[in-house]
């Protein structure tokens, strides 16, 4: 029987998680936060930390995985880097399970949040900030960030936080779960006002086309920012067909069909 090991940090990578688990196999999730760990079944193990390359090619040498699966988000390049490379230095196969990325018009694409601050800073009105805590810092370089900027962050403690730390109003920060509706995203919008969405192209399962189309809703200009490089990975139902092929991964009858799209 085959040992797996996914890097867990999206939608996808649960879904893979649940559907190892559930056809019999070995399998750990490594999340980094505790938040992440509250979203997997407890009768998965799971290493909720922060690891570095160092600590990711100690973990593979030791516990001898068969497969580790990359599924953590587009942007987390680093995280990916260290994966891979841990993965080549112990011999360990790798796959990596990437989103579909789509330029789309009606949109001002950036190449990263500080662009967006420059975007931000030559308009006027509220921004609905859906890009995640941790690059919360670059946008306080905006003068009146406070008074405009409405970030929609995970419902942990270390993201409330940070956004506090960083002094963002706490009648302004959103504290809540995705991936939303295009009709929870429209709502959002209309709620504080705001005529701008910064979002990142996070692809279908994160909600993507579902943002887009409630701004257009909203009458708000989205903002993207831009995906820092082509992932060279595959998409689940590709990944999830290689290891039935390369592994022999068996799935049972009883597996939900959303289990395996």
């Amino acid at each position: 029987m085959s040992n797996y090991l996914v890097f867990a940090g999206t939608t996808e990578g649960r879904r893979l998680i649940e559907l190892l688990y559930r056809c019999g196999v070995s399998v750990c999730a490594s999340v980094a936060t505790g938040y992440g760990r509250q979203l997997l079944p407890d009768t998965v193990k799971v290493f909720a930390d922060r690891l570095d390359q160092d600590e990711m090619t100690t973990m593979l040498q030791n516990l001898k995985f068969d497969c580790v699966i990359d599924a953590t988000h587009p942007y987390a390049v680093e995280a990916t880097r260290n994966i891979r490379r841990a993965c080549e230095q112990t011999g360990t196969r790798y796959l990596r399970i990437s989103r579909p990325s789509a330029q789309l018009d009606g949109c001002v694409y950036v190449e990263d949040a500080r662009q967006a601050v420059e975007v931000l800073s030559a308009t006027t009105g509220r921004a609905l900030l859906t890009t995640g805590s941790k690059e919360l810092d670059v946008f306080t370089s905006l003068p009146d960030f406070q008074k405009r900027l409405y970030p929609r962050i995970l419902p942990a403690l270390e993201s409330l936080q940070r956004c506090l730390a960083l002094g963002y109003p706490p009648g302004h920060i959103i504290a809540m779960q995705g991936p939303f509706s295009r009709e929870m995203n429209r709502a959002t919008l209309r709620e504080v006002g705001a005529s701008l969405l910064v979002t990142k192209d996070s692809g279908e399962a994160g909600g993507f086309p579902a943002k887009l189309a409630a701004a257009q809703d909203a009458g708000a200009t989205a903002i993207v920012i831009g995906r820092p490089s082509a992932d060279p990975g595959m998409g689940y139902r590709e990944t999830v067909s290689r290891l039935v092929h390369e592994f022999g991964l068996e799935i049972p009858d009883t597996v939900p069909e959303e289990l395996l799209l």
